[in-house]
């Protein structure tokens, strides 16, 4: 089996974050914390098995915070989304961000096990934040995971180190 590798994202990637976005996420854009964000207007990295795309992670910083947009992998328990979040950690370290936090929904339980076992703590619940982000997105679901009302906006962060490496590190990476 091919090794998975970690790279950023280019602009032949801009067609298949578009659609992978609309796969995962149910629309080309996504919402947290009230404001609209499009992946593919958006750093962030691939991970790659041979020739084909397996995962993306996309973020947007702002002084010393990151924000993690997006996160998936179409290999979950393979070590994907993890590698993706330390290449999003090193770069966001290396840029002087001091938090590196995410927004996910409160019935994406999945999400909430996979990034606390990471490190991340939960620092902040949104009430009824998803009703109104449909005013932006309106194909949110009113039913979420699991048959959970999909109503709030879990807030998780994750405090960074910084390191002076070059940024170069956080390019290309195999798991």
């Amino acid at each position: 089996m091919t090794a998975v590798a970690i790279r950023p994202v280019t602009t032949d990637d801009a067609d298949w974050i578009k659609q992978f976005t609309a796969e995962y996420w149910g629309d080309t854009v996504v919402v947290s914390r009230g404001v609209i964000r499009d992946p593919q207007q958006l750093p962030g990295f691939v991970a790659t098995q041979g020739d084909e795309r397996i995962g993306l992670a996309s973020y947007h910083s702002v002084a010393a915070d990151c924000e993690l947009v997006t996160l998936a992998s179409i290999r979950p328990g393979a070590g994907v989304g993890t590698a993706l979040i330390d290449a999003v950690k090193a770069r966001a370290s290396q840029a002087g961000c001091r938090r590196l936090w995410l927004i996910t929904t409160n019935d994406n339980l999945n999400a909430l096990r996979f990034y606390q076992k990471r490190g991340f703590v939960l620092v902040a619940v949104h009430r009824d934040a998803v009703t109104r982000a449909r005013q932006l997105k309106p194909a949110i679901p009113l039913i979420g995971a699991d048959g959970i009302p999909l109503r709030d906006e879990i807030e998780l962060e994750l405090l960074l180190e910084h390191h002076n490496e070059d940024i170069a590190s956080a390019g290309e990476q195999h798991i």
